[in-house]
Parts: C-alpha cells; sequence; structure tokens
C-alpha cells in the first residue's frame, strides 16, 4: 500500500518540477530579450541623475545634523559658565558652519561646471 501511493506522488513531483522549469525558462528568455527602453540613456547619464540624487540626499541629511549640532553648540556657549566650555563650542560652531557651507558649495560647483567640460572637451 505504500509503494501505490509514492508512485501518483513521483508523477506530480515530475510534472511540477517540468512546470517549474518552464516557466523559468520563460522568464530567463524574457529578460535576456528584452530591449531598453530609450537607447538615448547612457550608463554616464544614468549615473549622473543617481549621484545627483544622493547628492540631494545628503544635503538634506546633512543639514539636519548641522542644525542640530550647532543648536547644541550654541546652548553649551549661552549657558555654560565653564569658559573652557564656551571657547569649545564656539569653536564646533565654526567648524559645522564651514563645513556645511563647504558641502553645499560643491554641489554648486559641479552643477555650474559640468556643463562646461560637457562631453570632455572644454569650452569656455
Amino acid at each position: 500500500m505504500a509503494q501505490n501511493s509514492k508512485k501518483p506522488q513521483g508523477r506530480r513531483s515530475q510534472r511540477l518540477q517540468r512546470w517549474f522549469q518552464a516557466a523559468a525558462s520563460t522568464c530567463y528568455m524574457m529578460v535576456l530579450f528584452a530591449q531598453p527602453a530609450s537607447a538615448a540613456d547612457t550608463i554616464w547619464s544614468r549615473f549622473s541623475t543617481i549621484m545627483a540624487d544622493v547628492y540631494g540626499e545628503l544635503v538634506g541629511i546633512s543639514t539636519i545634523v548641522a542644525v542640530t549640532a550647532a543648536s547644541v553648540a550654541l546652548l553649551v556657549r549661552m549657558i555654560s559658565r565653564n569658559e573652557r566650555a564656551v571657547s569649545e563650542a564656539t569653536s564646533w560652531l565654526k567648524r559645522i558652519i564651514v563645513t556645511w557651507i563647504v558641502l553645499n558649495t560643491l554641489g554648486f560647483a559641479v552643477a555650474y561646471l559640468q556643463p562646461l567640460i560637457q562631453g570632455g572637451q572644454y569650452t569656455p
């Protein structure tokens, strides 16, 4: 009785395995023969778009962090009676402002210098 129950289950598993192989082959062929949506989109233009998005997120996050850190430094500077803590808070505040300005200036420079060197040739 145990032998009779194994045979139909083996046939089902073979059919299921064949069906799975056919479905996997079909999916593989669909991916293999898929055409890109836009032939004008090169790897460099896509990379430039991705980097612009990443930089935008970086500037947003750095602004939030800079405002938070600057507010803590200002509070320490205003509340503390220790002269050393006040001078350290002032130096940290200067560092935070300079770093934030540098990060934002990099994006500004890249956005306006990129058209000048477009295509690998400098055109003044």
